[in-house]
């Protein structure tokens, strides 16, 4: 823990979330504040707006009619929804100067995109209430791995290496190897942040959902976002393995893991447009 702090303290200058972001969440944490004053605040942000409407608009929510005013799209969807949109829309922007020689930021958004979609679809397949808010917390799933490559971008790379070569858990030899794993890193990022706390124990209790307390059903939903975002990048030769998923966190969600190739179907169909969004750069990709 106390190494995961450090990590992300000695690059907290970096790691700044955009003003737009921080002027919706103090409207969101006033409790005297209104809907129109979330409206009001986004509206001098015409790009994040857009990128709003855009999202909304897509299949994620599946809206029957199209909304073309922010002030629709918060009375919709109410105000802590609509930060979560902020959030995921200008999350990449805090990472295009970063300057890493070992991490392929494209591919990582890419990916990262993925999970965020099959997190909201595996919690709409469970009969979850509101899943597309499992959205921001899929994308964040990896998050942690951002600070790491920054920070000690040899030292992560050979736990990555290693991990490959001995088949081991990648979290496993990061333990081992630095003294931290990407799951403590990103939820102590995402503390700073000041973000929800499900969102910052979805990450942090990723790998060992039954062990987040109350937020076991958000941490069960990152697994296997997770999962199955990982199995499928894997090799064709092993894709004939199932995804590694967690049986708490298949109980907790109660989701059918034969679901999966619908919803990664779905999940690449959606992948473009929703990256675009969020990491625009990553289109080039």
């Amino acid at each position: 823990m106390a190494l995961a702090k450090e990590l992300v303290q000695s690059c907290s200058n970096l790691f700044t979330l955009p003003e737009i972001y921080l002027r919706v969440r103090d409207v969101v944490d006033d409790s005297e504040s209104e809907m129109s004053d979330l409206a009001d605040v986004l509206k001098f942000d015409p790009a994040i707006s857009a990128r709003l409407l855009k999202i909304v608009n897509s299949p994620l929510y599946g809206f029957p009619k199209q909304i073309d005013k922010i002030s629709r799209a918060v009375s919709l969807l109410g105000m802590q929804s609509v930060s979560d949109l902020v959030a995921s829309t200008t999350i990449g922007q805090t990472f295009t100067g970063m300057t890493v020689d070992l991490m392929d930021l494209q591919a990582f958004w890419r990916k990262s995109v993925r999970c965020a979609l099959l997190a909201g679809k595996i919690a709409k397949a469970g009969g979850i209430e509101e899943s597309e808010r499992f959205f921001i917390e899929g994308l964040l799933r990896d998050i942690g791995h951002l600070v790491l490559y920054q920070t000690i971008p040899q030292r992560a790379q050979s736990a990555l290496v290693e991990a490959g070569y001995l088949g081991t858990g990648l979290a496993e030899v990061e333990q081992a190897n630095i003294g931290c794993d990407f799951t403590e890193v990103g939820a102590e990022l995402i503390r700073v942040w000041g973000m929800p706390s499900q969102i910052e124990q979805a990450i942090r209790h990723q790998l060992s959902p039954s062990h987040a307390g109350e937020f076991t059903l958000h941490a069960s939903i990152v697994h296997l976002a997770g999962a199955l975002a990982d199995h499928a990048e894997i090799e064709s030769t092993q894709a004939s393995q199932p995804p590694a998923c967690d049986p708490f966190a298949l109980s907790c969600t109660r989701f059918n893991v034969e679901e999966y190739p619908m919803l990664l179907k779905e999940a690449q169909e959606q992948l473009q447009n929703t990256l675009s969004c969020v990491y625009p750069l990553a289109m080039a990709a």
